[in-house]
């Protein structure tokens, strides 16, 4: 039997993130390489096998019938490699090497970017990768160690740990509040200039829910503003155009600075939960476990409004 090689293990590598994410360019970023060594790489494995892998357009990169079965396999070589690696960095008791983190945003901006530095100061051999995106990434396609979620999870094939609840506030400035004075029930709103959230992805005005009693109760607003961003939102509170509903994370920084004040806190409503995930390979890392207390910490004291 043949003994595979150097070049044909990189090669495989190289094919197994470009079928994973669907261009030369997504694969290189990845691998931190240029798309031409990619694109070498690929086309050398498919000298070597005698076979075409993908069907290249200008614009697009499929995988062909035989690339199919033998992405599949490709992927398993470098879940064991991967496998191997972990093994022996469990080894180590010291946090090192590179930490690849993805987070969504406005969540990574901040919450976890602030955060990093203190980290580091901790484990100064550890250096980060923070990839920021509100899509869902696969963690093993792109070789994530810790992702960041918001909401229900769905891959139950990776490890989970609960980080903290996303709770829903009123805030307003301290300005506006001395000027307007505060609300004592969320019916005292109509009296108020409020400003209301929209989602980009479906159009709809966030309902800002209030705890009752043992009842939920959700009004929409009559605004005198509507952003599509919750940075937006934000920073017209901070301007002290009126009252807004958002995640008592995000207004964290600004309460703690005097700049945001809570307004009928005691309704606030958790409304989904944040969670970190990442891959069973990466459990015994050392670096992943400290990085997983560490933000269990921050997101603790981040969720004080």
């Amino acid at each position: 039997m043949e003994q595979i090689g150097l070049e044909r293990l990189t090669g495989l590598i190289a094919f197994a993130r470009a079928g994973s994410l669907g261009s030369y360019s997504a694969a290189a970023r990845s691998l931190s390489v240029s798309p031409s060594a990619v694109s070498k790489s690929v086309r050398r494995l498919e000298d070597q096998l005698g076979v075409s892998l993908f069907t290249r357009t200008t614009r697009s990169l499929t995988l062909t019938t035989e690339g199919q079965d033998l992405h599949q396999r490709a992927l398993r070589l470098i879940e064991a490699a991967e496998d191997i690696e972990q093994a022996a960095t469990s080894l180590r008791a010291e946090p090192s090497g590179r930490l690849r983190v993805a987070a969504p945003l406005p969540l990574g901006i901040h919450v976890v970017a602030p955060a990093l530095a203190a980290f580091r100061r901790q484990h100064p051999k550890v250096t980060i990768d923070l990839r920021l995106s509100d899509q869902i990434v696969n963690l093993v396609d792109q070789g994530i160690d810790v992702a960041i979620r918001i909401g229900d999870l769905a891959d139950s094939q990776l490890m989970s740990r609960k980080l903290a609840s996303q709770k829903l506030c009123c805030f307003a400035s301290p300005e506006y509040l001395a000027e307007r004075g505060h609300p004592q029930t969320p019916s005292d709103l109509v009296a108020h200039d409020t400003v209301a959230l929209r989602f980009q992805s479906s159009g709809q005005l966030l309902r800002w829910p209030f705890q009752c009693g043992s009842r939920i109760v959700e009004i929409i607003p009559d605004a005198v503003m509507t952003m599509d961003a919750s940075d937006a939102l934000v920073s017209v509170l901070l301007s002290g155009a009126g009252i807004g509903m958002t995640s008592t994370l995000l207004a964290h920084p600004h309460v703690e600075r005097g700049e945001l004040l809570p307004v009928l806190e005691a309704l606030a409503v958790d409304r989904s939960n944040i969670t970190a995930i990442w891959p069973k390979s990466r459990s015994g890392n050392p670096t992943v476990r400290s990085f997983l207390d560490f933000l269990e910490g921050t997101f603790r004291s981040s969720t004080r409004a």
